[in-house]
């Protein structure tokens, strides 16, 4: 007889959408996976990444051992091996030439998974360098900046409240292929469909006729990469037609009159030609905007990842501040994480540039310098130069602009280490990559993505199935005690307790806290987990706005009472909060900062400016991907070819370009050829690409991947664009020449 069937509950870690999953196994296999009806949160939904997080556990190129530089070839070699060598290689850059000629780069998985988010932290104390680079300057980073000047804290994030809202405008977002992004909201498509369900209305600004833009009951075309423009114009409507409402806000709020004038020279008709929105339409949606009972604006990936993205996201935050719909049901509220942290008060004004990169002088933003330029660090010889590479979690040779020139400089680095599942495009150039165990071998709690939840939920989710592997808070542990200098054999132990005593110090020195007065070993000994990383969410939960409280409330949250509930356990909705949220030095919405001033006078010099000639390069998400980190899975890169450049009838017909036929596009930076695609859902002079695609590189280890190599936008984006406020990767809006190809 075969093994009996057993059932298995985890929140997927795949995208941000944390959608309850139903496993079901015999023995170690993977029988079927499907949505968790009972998830609170979820209530069955599920994505096509979700289901196939079996095939992701069982990939054969899924590293199991580490993998060793010798004699010019990764190859197997056991833990204590690959320590070893990390350690001698590691060391000796730092000793030649000193910590900040070693870089780190941080990938998007990071935030996919608990040891991630508890170790990194410890790891970048130790390396003590500040070449410190992420995906979050190739993503969302003007958000957080924005989020820093308004609100005094970059992690302040308002998220819409889709549940509970009459009126939505999304901007440069597309949830039916993304599942939403900076707003967790497992199934988005239904609640937007619920939304209309009860008479309400979402309207879509994005140049391309996306699966979302089908589905609004409006959608505006408009030209890249002037969103902030178009938001201005808005703010500039309401002014002038005595739309401001700021109702419960109006004490909370600073800078209402500087607004008022930083706005005034974006009119309409000023902004009409930039945006290619006519002038009586941006009107109508200013008017319509406001006159809704309950409104929200949410922009993301396509307005953060522009020339004026800081803009673009302050604009957001300011529409719906002047609606009176900031903090707000209905409107856009501030989550509470089951985790978080009671607020401290004020604290000094948020800035920029503490330091600067060496080479271009970019300014740090929340300790890290923008990934732009991280190629320039590498290549440029002399003081500081990087040398060394510690990569978590990341392939920036396909995520990152120009990753051609990345490429090549990671082959000239005296060392790199990764910790990663695969042999990428990034880590083939690794002298050691350290492979964590898969998602199904470890336990998983949502630091991140509970932030950005738009209703309160709490779930903890123990392994799937059992494992030998290192787990991956230990790998990140001993790399951190190795950038120490306590050497490859530490013992790792001494990191966790060292994260849970900072842990129960901070918590014990906030006022109100259930900790005060108790004796800090008896909290420590008082934890449960498996592992130091179970131990830390448990403290987390215990002392968290719904926590127990060690003893203080019998019914509050818990890991062990989370481990009673496998489907989670729903909170409530979200509700306001903002008294608790400011950190301004003022204590109030700081709506008119003079960076985000000045910047607006950047911003108004593209003002009568004719557009430039030309067509535009922008990306696009399918529902099947996340960057590049899934292509290697066969069941989400089937089917009909993904990679392709869509392109407008009437730019085909003056280029000569035919569907199906071939194309080079051309920018400052690289060339590539692909498929055409002719389609009316791209507006004229723009043109669309994916991004994370690319794997046809020498020495990558993706079979499946391999087969669908397809080609990559960020081939063609220019790492000398960035936004300047928050360092972010001009990833759309790219000036490009395309050409007809002959066809063999």
């Amino acid at each position: 007889m075969g093994a009996v069937e057993r059932i298995a509950y985890r929140t997927c870690p795949l995208c941000e959408a944390t959608c309850g999953l139903e496993i079901a196994l015999r023995g170690d296999e993977v029988v079927r996976v499907r949505g968790d009806a009972a998830d609170p949160f979820s209530r069955g939904f599920v994505c096509p990444k979700g289901t196939a997080i079996g095939e992701l556990h069982r990939d054969p190129d899924r590293l199991r051992r580490p993998l060793l530089r010798r004699g010019g070839e990764l190859r197997e070699a056991s833990w204590a091996e690959a320590f070893a060598e990390v350690e001698r290689g590691l060391g000796a850059v730092i000793a030649s030439r000193g910590r900040d000629a070693v870089a780190v780069y941080l990938g998007n998985p990071n935030v996919h998974n608990l040891a991630g988010s508890l170790y990194l932290r410890p790891l970048l104390r130790a390396l003590g360098t500040k070449n410190v680079y992420s995906a979050s300057t190739a993503d969302q980073m003007p958000k957080h900046v924005s989020c820093g000047y308004l609100f005094g804290d970059t992690n302040a994030i308002p998220v819409p409240d889709l549940d509970r809202t009459d009126y939505l405008l999304m901007l440069g977002a597309n949830p039916w292929e993304s599942n939403g992004s900076l707003c967790t909201a497992p199934d988005f498509p239904g609640r937007l469909r619920a939304l209309r369900g009860r008479g309400g209305r979402f309207v879509v600004i994005d140049p391309r006729c996306t699966r979302s833009a089908r589905e609004a009951d409006e959608h505006w075309p408009i030209r890249p990469g002037s969103d902030a423009q178009l938001l201005l114009a808005l703010a500039n409507v309401l002014f002038a037609e005595g739309l401001v409402k700021l109702g419960a806000l109006a004490e909370q709020v600073a800078g209402l009159g500087e607004v008022e004038a930083l706005v005034a020279p974006f009119s309409p008709e000023a902004v009409a030609p930039v945006t290619g929105i006519a002038a009586e339409s941006i009107r109508h949606i200013a008017r319509s905007l406001a006159a809704a009972r309950r409104a929200a604006v949410y922009g993301r990936i396509g307005t953060h990842t522009v020339e004026f993205g800081t803009l673009a996201s302050w604009g957001v935050d300011l529409l719906n501040v002047l609606t009176g719909n900031l903090d707000a049901p209905g409107g856009a509220l501030f989550p509470k994480a089951p985790h978080a942290r009671r607020p401290s008060g004020p604290q000094h004004a948020f800035r920029i540039g503490r330091w600067r990169s060496r080479v271009r002088g970019l300014p740090e933003v929340r300790g890290e310098l923008p990934v732009a330029t991280l190629a320039d660090e590498i290549e440029t010889p002399g003081s500081g130069a990087v040398r060394a590479l510690v990569t978590v979690a990341g392939n920036p040779v396909l995520s990152t602009p120009n990753g051609a020139r990345l490429d090549r400089a990671l082959a000239s680095l005296e060392f790199m280490v990764s910790v990663d599942p695969y042999r990428n495009e990034t880590t083939r150039h690794a002298h050691v990559i350290l492979p964590p165990p898969s998602a199904l071998e470890r336990s998983h709690y949502d630091m991140a993505f509970t932030t950005l939840a738009v209703r309160h939920v709490a779930k903890w989710s123990p392994p799937v199935l059992a494992s030998d592997a290192v787990p991956e808070g230990e790998i990140l542990a001993r790399l951190a005690l190795i950038a120490a200098g306590q050497g490859a054999a530490a013992d790792p132990a001494a990191v966790d307790a060292l994260l849970l005593d900072a842990l129960i110090a901070a918590e014990a020195r906030s006022p109100g806290s259930p900790l005060a007065g108790r004796d800090p070993v008896e909290i420590g000994a008082a934890l449960h987990g498996e592992n130091g990383a179970d131990r830390a969410v448990d403290f987390l939960l215990r002392t968290g706005p719904w926590g127990e409280g060690f003893g203080r409330d019998a019914d509050g949250l818990s890991l062990a009472k989370l481990a009673r509930h496998p489907h989670g356990i729903d909170l409530g909705p979200l509700e306001p909060r903002l008294a608790e949220v400011l950190r301004t030095p003022s204590g109030k919405i700081e709506l008119a900062p003079e960076p985000i001033a000045q910047d607006v006078a950047r911003l108004r010099a593209t003002l009568g400016r004719e557009p430039a000639a030309g067509l535009l390069l922008v990306g696009r998400r399918h529902v099947r991907s996340n960057n590049s980190w899934m292509h290697n899975v066969a069941s989400l890169v089937s089917g009909r070819d993904r990679c392709t450049l869509q392109v407008h009838p009437d730019d085909a017909a003056a280029l000569g370009l035919v569907d199906g036929g071939l194309a080079q596009v051309a920018s400052r930076v690289g060339k590539l050829s692909v498929r055409v695609e002719v389609t009316a859902d791209v507006m004229r002079g723009v043109v669309s690409l994916p991004h994370g695609w690319g794997h046809d590189r020498p020495g990558a280890q993706l079979e499946v991947a391999r087969r669908h190599a397809g080609v990559n936008s960020n081939w063609l984006t220019d790492e000398q664009a960035i936004d300047p406020l928050s360092g972010n990767a001009v990833l759309n809006g790219i000036p490009v020449r395309v050409e007809a190809m002959a066809t063999s």
